[in-house]
């Protein structure tokens, strides 16, 4: 095994490693022991169970409360941890426990998951990433036991509280409560907590290294000022849209207090970045609405952080190269730094490919599935970004997916968690062919 692995290229390991955790996760999801008394789950849906735990989406196509027995519960909590910090991250860390060093080929799979531009950032990277996110867990759990444990009791509470920490901060989308979320819509102490594991979750942990040694660098890297910027132009704007959306041309607006209208729409500018808490009904958003969620599910979070999407520096990167061309510059400039030509490209072709993956999929799924009547392809497509994105939201097309239909999504929910790039280079075999000549230049009219 040892050597057919020291064959594989990092990003075929990467691949592996995560099909690996989903294939065990779906047998032991097929346990008995796995499953609540009288509940027989096939395999097909354990696997998408353990597919959509692992790439910390949070589509299913069973109801997971009544479904799965704590054992099972505590199994899908171990794959939204695994999915949300990395195969290789837990690699790395089982590379620790046993006292091992981490060799070159550990350090550049490493470095390939977690996005690192240097090889010799691994080791502190790493230890960034487990003891942030240990802390961010642990104090999210801690803060919401408080309100968990007067509603659901001592063990319920305890259990309830670490569950959506763990679920929040990894921006999974599992919820484990016996009823749907919604009824915490007027609860704004946990919506907060939730908001900030969200958002702490999906800036990344390359940032938050950035921000805890801003005292004593004095200065963030370009990364962290695009991320930080267009994650509070994202959350602005879409809670300016939503607000004005559902809070006055929704009958929303005549449901609720202001102040829980506000916390509302703030919730949903949030919670598209790949979260997936259904805290206020789709059923209740009105078209506008879904439009602008299925734009944020699409953009996502932050490269290497626990969201999906094509993720915020991309998007970033293509709309200041926009504004620059606009201006006839040729080069993009942003604090104080250009944008490389290469990276451009990068986020171009990320972006282009991306969006024929989901069109392609969801005519796909037009073809195979059935849309309810009074209903769009938008049931479709929604559902599509929503399983890309790895965010977890639904208009109800997951839990009548045909077998075909679920196995699409399942391969969709994969590619959005390991990467396009990743299973580009690793299944389809993509390399970079440099040529050594050029062709002469020629102009064609566009536009």
């Amino acid at each position: 095994m040892k050597k057919i692995f020291s064959k594989l290229a990092p990003p075929q390991v990467l691949t592996f490693g995560f099909l690996a955790i989903i294939f065990v996760g779906a047998f032991i999801l097929r346990m008995p022991v796995s499953q609540q008394t009288g509940v027989h789950v096939n395999f097909l849906d354990a696997l998408f169970t353990a597919v959509s735990a692992t790439a910390i989406t949070g589509l299913t196509v069973v109801n997971t409360a009544a479904t799965w027995s704590t054992f099972g519960q505590v199994v899908l909590l171990v794959m939204i941890e695994i999915g949300a910090l990395g195969f290789m991250t837990f690699a790395v860390l089982l590379f620790a426990i046993t006292g091992q060093r981490l060799d070159l080929k550990a350090r550049l799979m490493a470095q390939q998951a977690l996005n690192l531009r240097n090889l010799a950032d691994v080791k502190s990277v790493l230890s960034y990433v487990f003891s942030l996110s240990a802390i961010i867990q642990i104090v999210g759990a801690v803060l919401m036991l408080p309100d968990f444990i007067p509603r659901f009791g001592i063990g319920r509470g305890i259990y309830l509280s670490v569950a959506s920490s763990i679920s929040a901060f990894g921006n999974a989308g599992f919820t484990f409560f016996d009823k749907p979320v919604s009824f915490f819509q007027n609860d704004p102490y946990i919506l907060i907590i939730w908001m900030l594991l969200i958002t702490a979750g999906s800036l990344g942990f390359l940032v938050w290294r950035d921000l805890l040694l801003f005292h004593r660098q004095r200065r963030v890297s370009l990364h962290t000022k695009v991320a930080l910027n267009v994650s509070g132009w994202l959350i602005g704007l879409s809670f300016a849209m939503f607000l004005f959306t559902e809070n006055v041309l929704a009958p929303l607006a005549h449901t609720s207090s202001l102040g829980h209208r506000i916390l509302d729409s703030l919730f949903l500018a949030v919670v598209p970045r790949t979260a997936g808490l259904e805290v206020v009904p789709l059923s209740n958003i009105s078209a506008a609405g879904i439009m602008i969620i299925t734009l944020l599910m699409f953009v996502g979070g932050t490269p290497g952080s626990t969201s999906g999407g094509i993720k915020t520096t991309t998007l970033g990167i293509l709309w200041m190269q926009s504004l620059a061309a606009l201006r006839g510059q040729e080069q993009v400039n942003f604090g104080g730094r250009r944008f490389s030509p290469k990276i451009v490209i990068k986020a171009m072709m990320l972006a282009v490919i991306s969006i024929v993956f989901v069109a392609a999929v969801s005519l796909l799924l037009i073809v195979t599935e059935t849309i309810p009547k009074g209903q769009g392809m938008e049931y479709i497509v929604f559902e599509v970004i929503s399983a890309f994105s790895t965010t977890g939201f639904s208009l109800g097309l997951t839990p009548h997916l045909t077998n075909f239909g679920e196995i699409v999504i399942m391969i969709v929910m994969f590619i959005g968690r390991v990467g396009l790039y990743t299973v580009m280079f690793s299944v389809m075999n993509i390399r970079e062919k440099p040529s050594s000549y050029q062709y002469p230049t020629e102009e064609v009219i566009i536009g």
